[in-house]
């Protein structure tokens, strides 16, 4: 989740999401944004927004929604041909 500083307007966080659509979310990861369609990313396509919001990052390579119980290799959203879906939620 992002934290501004008031008095800055600066973000303290490494990662927040930036947008959400219909089709998926950006997230800002340091200078970096990535988007996470919900077609490659269905874990978040009925998630509530507040919980999508709720992003930590544990390890530079580690992103985690713990409301969500949903965990992700940056690298899997940056190469998502790389790592197949696994998942039991329908398209």
């Amino acid at each position: 989740m992002n934290v501004k500083s008031a008095a800055l307007g600066i973000s303290t966080s490494p990662v927040e999401v930036t947008n959400i659509s219909k089709y998926g979310f950006w997230l800002l990861l340091g200078d970096e944004e990535l988007f996470l369609p919900f077609s490659e990313f269905p874990w978040f396509r009925d998630a509530n927004i507040a919980k999508i919001l709720h992003v930590e990052l544990p390890s530079s390579n580690h992103l985690y929604w713990p409301e969500l119980d949903i965990d992700l290799a940056v690298e899997s959203i940056r190469h998502p041909e790389q790592f197949p879906l696994v998942s039991h939620v329908s398209a």
